[in-house]
């Protein structure tokens, strides 16, 4: 969605939720800078204990949430039935994919992304401080609307489909790894970093570019699964698979998972 025309829905009489979700792996200050200026009526949602469960090394950085303490935080943040949701961050929507995937998992249809993100806002006037306390909605969630992969069927993906690794190409290829305690990728994955997907202005490419760049990639038949380091930027990849018409299913333990399980292979350099 458009700056523009969110601007209009919220001028009408119904506007969407707006969900801040502004959180970047190094920078544990995202609710101050939601502080220090938002969108208006935008509630702030915290990735690490809204948008996943406590980390672990059988099941990664980020698990999927409870559905029942999800739909809480849902509700905490208006959500209602037949709400539309909007949600953003401050870099490119890396962040706020992640609450765009797990609505649209537990069932609420209509969820977008403002596209740029907050920088996309331009100089229109932001609200400082906590904001407002919106009214509790009353959304129930159900887990399943859209696909995920085990680690076992993530394994087994290249041989039948195309399994994109959504991380910056040095962690793909086994250079660095900040986080996760071995380098390298999941054998069979292809590396296709998940900013390639926007735009100088932090806009996503248009649905012909990305359409060609997934094909580039080997992205023709088959069924088609991403991970990243731990299900957050995998979420971005996914969106920019939708915008060119491609349904992709995630890994939500993604590498934080595999690389903490001994027996899980690991490659390195810049070839599957």
């Amino acid at each position: 969605m458009s700056a523009d025309e969110l601007q209009r829905q919220l001028d009408s009489s119904a506007p969407p939720v707006l969900l801040d979700v502004r959180w970047a792996l190094g920078d544990p200050n995202g609710h101050r800078h939601y502080l220090d200026g938002h969108l208006p009526g935008a509630v702030y949602v915290d990735l690490d204990t809204e948008l996943a469960t406590p980390p672990s090394p059988a099941e990664g950085r980020h698990p999927l949430p409870d559905i029942e303490a999800f739909q809480a935080a849902a509700r905490r943040w208006g959500v209602r039935e037949g709400s539309s949701v909007v949600a953003y961050d401050n870099s490119g929507n890396l962040a706020a994919a992640r609450a765009w995937w797990l609505l649209r998992w537990a069932g609420v249809a209509d969820v977008r992304l403002l596209d740029g993100g907050l920088a996309a806002w331009g100089d229109r006037p932001l609200e400082t401080g906590f904001g407002r306390t919106p009214e509790p909605g009353d959304v129930v969630l159900k887990p399943g609307h859209l696909p995920v992969l085990s680690i076992d069927e993530t394994a087994a993906l290249p041989a039948e489909g195309t399994l994109l690794d959504a991380r910056a190409g040095e962690r793909y290829r086994g250079e660095q790894e900040p986080v996760d305690p071995r380098a390298g990728h999941i054998p069979g994955a292809v590396s296709a970093p998940t900013g390639d997907n926007l735009a100088t202005d932090g806009r996503f490419r248009p649905a012909a570019e990305l359409a060609a760049r997934f094909r580039d990639l080997g992205v023709t038949a088959g069924p088609v699964g991403v991970y990243c380091g731990s299900g957050v930027t995998a979420a971005h990849e996914i969106a920019a698979l939708a915008i060119a018409g491609i349904d992709a299913a995630l890994y939500p333990g993604s590498w934080s998972q595999w690389s903490n399980q001994p027996d899980r292979p690991a490659a390195t350099g810049p070839n599957p």
